[in-house]
């Protein structure tokens, strides 16, 4: 799936102006915080309404704010994985995964909910309720979800925060199996998850300043490349006063 997006919506605090194309596999968005990252993926989402916009879906218009188009939420087959996993807390873990699989256009077999608990390791956890989940625990449950839903585009804010670096590769080879074919945007800070992805969109202050894989985004010495000599510093530092 390819996925469009051009944007303006203006806060308090400064003005979003974003535009750009996603094509199958992992798009990361990057950004010091306040950089608009989560309004981006709100909007795409349908969770927020632009000043001005427009959104496609491989042809299939989402949002078009000239002619009053924009499909609701629920309808837009997007996955959408928060960072605080936000399931169902009356509902068991196995209700949880099936309230997804309800709400998918295609329908999911029970071989392949089978096949996504597996994968995910939530097997053991089917028959708990959410109370009772560590929070990776309920960011693999939450995970599970969205893509029971089917969804042509999977969004990812901060989705595997709660995970150590080593269960954290693991699941997103996992998600890039799971979502082979179609286009996944994500919002990660952390170095080694940043690095693996397909494309980078760097953002400051609302606007995109920078696109590429890691490895242009370092030669070209910009924003991405300073926040990454930083970031990686500190942590080369940390490591070596353990």
């Amino acid at each position: 799936m390819t996925l469009d997006v051009a944007l303006m919506h203006r806060f308090s605090s400064f003005e979003l102006d974003v535009a750009f194309t996603a094509e199958r596999g992992v798009t990361a968005l990057f950004g010091r915080s306040g950089a608009g990252k989560t309004s981006v993926i709100n909007a795409v989402a349908g969770l927020l309404r632009p000043d001005r916009g427009r959104i496609d879906v491989s042809g299939t218009r989402l949002l078009d704010t000239a002619i009053g188009v924009d499909v609701p939420s629920h309808r837009r087959r997007i996955g959408y994985v928060f960072q605080d996993a936000r399931l169902f807390p009356h509902l068991t873990v196995r209700q949880n995964l099936l309230f997804g699989r309800w709400f998918s256009e295609a329908g999911n077999a029970s071989s392949e909910f089978a096949h996504i608990v597996a994968l995910l390791g939530i097997a053991a956890l089917l028959d708990h309720r959410p109370g009772t989940l560590s929070g990776g625990e309920k960011q693999r449950v939450a995970i599970a979800r969205a893509i029971l839903h089917n969804p042509q585009i999977l969004i990812l804010d901060e989705a595997t925060s709660a995970l150590d670096s080593e269960v954290e590769s693991a699941i997103q080879e996992q998600l890039i199996n799971l979502m082979a074919g179609k286009t996944v945007i994500a919002i990660a800070h952390r170095l080694s998850t940043i690095a693996a992805m397909d494309r980078l969109i760097i953002m400051d202050e609302g606007r995109i300043v920078e696109e590429g894989t890691h490895g242009e985004l370092l030669k070209r010495g910009g924003l991405y490349a300073d926040l990454w000599a930083r970031q990686s510093g500190g942590f080369l530092a940390s490591e070596a006063a353990e």
